[in-house]
């Protein structure tokens, strides 16, 4: 058995051990005490070398180039986990091909009332009403400038709670222009179903105005920062296909660097049994897996390849990652698989997206995927 093998299967026995203990624990409370101990095994001497050596020596690689930007592999951590850029060193040495953090809004805001963050374990989901709780653009920048970064980075931004919708751009513009130098890519957040009226950013009026200011604000900064930070929308998988067909021409319209596909859902599919499956918020994990692909699989009919489309939503292995790609993502991204199997499942999706490729006899992941697709649609 390979070193790499080895370590995987020793990290994954030692959360298993540890899982049943944390979920005893309410679910916000477990992964704050989770990250606790992280940091202060890391403290320890030689610790955070010894993880950066292990995690350098083997890095999950299957080299993805997308918005202008090189990533390591095309399996990323989606926003919600890192809301506040406190664990950027440590997320990076799990093998994420980028890092999604935040959403940071301009101001520091408490989020909604606890407990709003709700476990199914039967079904390995979560539900989460968090309501964009985090420590404010200023605090968040010195967190990430604090901790570096070893993969790319995406900041996602949103606005704060108590500003009014028709004031919403602000937000969003001056979250735009504090985070930029700090950002590989930046995630616009208008998807969020635990912010009240913040879903209706996405209509069409509305978010053609917003679009534009944040194109037109987004030129600006390249020439001032003298590069260009590519911008993507995330949206929400409760849309129909008349507003869905709307976006997506938007998108276009704006020349958008990429759309992110999906945020949680509302809904409560073949949940209707499940105790906790009435606290409201958004659901993430298995649950929400088809209707966050059916999602992206329309969007690329109306894209075609033109605008990239990160896809989130239910992926808790390779299979998973895999349809999510051929249905027309170019990246994914994890989060609830993260909580319910632990940090060996990144390697894990990575290696199998690799063994998939060699199936393929094609040299890279982006021609394995073009050509699956193909098949699927002759």
């Amino acid at each position: 058995m390979g070193y790499d093998a080895f370590t995987d299967m020793a990290t994954c026995a030692s959360y298993r051990l540890l899982r049943p203990l944390l979920f005893r624990l309410p679910a916000e409370t477990s992964h704050q005490l989770t990250f606790s101990l992280l940091h202060l095994l890391h403290r320890l001497p030689g610790a955070g070398a010894l993880a950066h050596a292990i995690s350098t020596r083997h890095a999950a690689v299957l080299p993805v180039s997308l918005m202008g930007l090189n990533f390591p592999n095309p399996v990323g951590l989606a926003a919600g986990l890192d809301k506040n850029a406190e664990h950027v060193r440590l997320l990076s040495y799990l093998g994420f091909g980028f890092l999604e953090l935040g959403t940071v809004t301009p101001e520091p805001q408490p989020g909604n009332q606890k407990p709003r963050l709700f476990r199914l374990t039967q079904r390995a989901a979560l539900i989460n009403r968090m309501g964009f709780n985090n420590v404010g653009v200023d605090r968040f920048i010195l967190n990430i400038v604090r901790d570096g970064r070893s993969c790319p980075v995406g900041i996602n931004i949103g606005k704060n709670r108590d500003t009014p919708p028709e004031r919403a751009v602000e937000d969003y513009l001056a979250a735009l222009r504090a985070v930029y130098a700090h950002a590989d890519y930046i995630a616009v957040n208008i998807s969020s179903p635990n912010t009240a009226g913040l879903r209706d950013l996405q209509n069409e009026e509305i978010l053609d105005d917003l679009l534009r200011q944040l194109k037109t604000e987004q030129t600006a900064l390249a020439e001032t920062n003298r590069r260009y930070v590519p911008i993507a929308l995330k949206i929400a998988p409760d849309l129909g296909d008349t507003p869905l067909a709307t976006i997506a021409q938007l998108m276009l319209e704006h020349k958008f660097d990429a759309v992110i596909a999906t945020n949680t859902t509302i809904t409560r599919p073949g949940l209707e049994q499940d105790p906790v499956a009435h606290q409201s918020g958004g659901l993430s994990g298995p649950p929400l897996k088809t209707l966050s692909t059916e999602i992206i699989r329309k969007l690329y009919g109306h894209l075609q390849g033109n605008v990239p489309i990160i896809g989130v939503g239910g992926i808790e292995n390779g299979e998973d990652a895999w349809e999510k790609l051929v249905a027309g993502a170019d990246l994914v991204q994890i989060y609830t698989a993260l909580i319910y199997e632990g940090p060996c499942v990144v390697r894990a999706i990575v290696r199998a997206l690799a063994d998939r490729v060699r199936a393929s006899g094609k040299a890279t992941l982006a021609e394995a995927v073009a050509q699956a697709r193909t098949t699927r649609n002759s």
